[in-house]
């Protein structure tokens, strides 16, 4: 692999305890640190070297959580605008739509390679980078959200509502913030998760200027396959009322299912969709999770995921404007024994 400048580059796999020799020449022992501070194993980081592998012009860190269509750079040190280009050659390589940079000590290189500033988060946390850039790999224009994280294990469909609302401009006076989450949790709960016929009642009741769908292919009960029996069973009759209370509010429940063409043909014309999604390709675990679908772009959906693993080192920036692949975001989205879909499709608002 060659870099922009068609010098050497070579991509090696990260171990914090066998870094490359020269390294420490042109990395500060603050962002070593850093690189070392989380166990990253589950993001595939790798180190993108450019000039001599021994003694490296330029490096940059890169993850990226699994599942998804974008690199993360952590960091660039040494010739940071030749090592980013570099990373985007890389992605390239690999079909991936995406290059994102955390902003820790990135200074004025992002422009350089060619990055623009993301939005920053709806609500800023002094632990994450107060910066974050993205270059994308084709031609994409988009209407940026920002970024929610959750802040609760159970609030995502809370928090990707939220977000849908604010994106969509029908907050009106409401603040993007943990009340608001917390209180829109509250009227969609089925305790502690959200059912998709619940979570769209409480978006519908809360916004009745939005128009809101639910979309799912089951009339049984769905998220309740980690529970026990006895606990399976009062769930599935909150789901029943919540079914009741949405024929009696008006708010339609589409029994067909909601097919990757279809979901993109909705987030063309506007739409924003919460959809509910297991996290074993992202995060390992196989635990239900509401998203946010908020654009399409060539061959992935982007999302807002609420949820951030800072554990594996992620940051805000690995969830905002996260694109995945429309096969990966199909398999993901078909949920439990069942396999059904479970979707909450909702329009701007109309006043008139």
């Amino acid at each position: 692999m060659s870099d922009a400048a068609g010098g050497p580059a070579v991509v090696v796999p990260y171990d914090p305890a066998g870094l490359p020799a020269g390294l420490d020449r042109i990395a500060p022992r603050e962002v070593l640190d850093r690189w070392g501070a989380v166990d990253r194993s589950a993001h595939d980081p790798r180190l993108v070297l450019v000039g001599d592998e021994d003694q490296p012009r330029g490096a940059a860190l890169v993850t990226a959580r699994p599942g998804t269509a974008y690199l993360k750079i952590v960091d660039a040190v040494g010739d940071a605008g030749r090592a980013a280009r570099a990373v985007v050659g890389h992605a390239r390589d690999r079909g991936l739509v995406q290059v994102k940079w955390e902003g820790w000590t990135a200074g004025s290189a992002p422009a350089v390679a060619g990055f623009r500033p993301m939005r920053t988060p709806a609500a800023p946390d002094d632990a994450q980078p107060a910066a974050g850039y993205v270059r994308w790999l084709a031609d994409v224009d988009l209407d940026e959200p920002a970024h929610y994280r959750q802040t609760t294990h159970f609030t995502c469909g809370a928090a990707g509502a939220a977000m849908a609302q604010a994106h969509l401009g029908a907050l009106g006076g409401e603040v993007l913030d943990r009340r608001l989450e917390l209180s829109l949790w509250r009227e969609a709960t089925n305790f502690p998760a959200c059912d998709p016929v619940r979570l769209g009642l409480a978006v519908h009741r809360r916004w009745p200027e939005s128009g809101v769908v639910v979309a799912l292919d089951t009339d049984g009960p769905v998220i309740v396959e980690a529970y026990p029996e006895g606990d399976r069973d009062w769930r599935a009759l909150l789901q029943e009322l919540s079914r009741e209370d949405a024929a009696a509010a008006g708010l339609p429940v589409d029994g067909r299912r909601l097919t990757l063409p279809a979901l993109r043909a909705a987030l063309d014309d506007g739409e924003r969709v919460l959809l509910l999604v297991s996290l074993t390709a992202m995060l390992g675990v196989d635990v239900p999770h509401w998203v946010l679908c908020h654009a399409v772009v060539p061959g992935a959906v982007v999302v807002e995921d609420p949820w951030v693993g800072t554990t594996v080192g992620e940051t805000w920036v690995d969830a905002h404007l996260l694109p995945v692949a429309d096969a990966a975001l199909d398999a993901m989205s078909t949920m439990e024994a069942a396999g059904y879909r479970a979707a909450v499709r909702i329009s701007p608002p109309s006043y008139g």
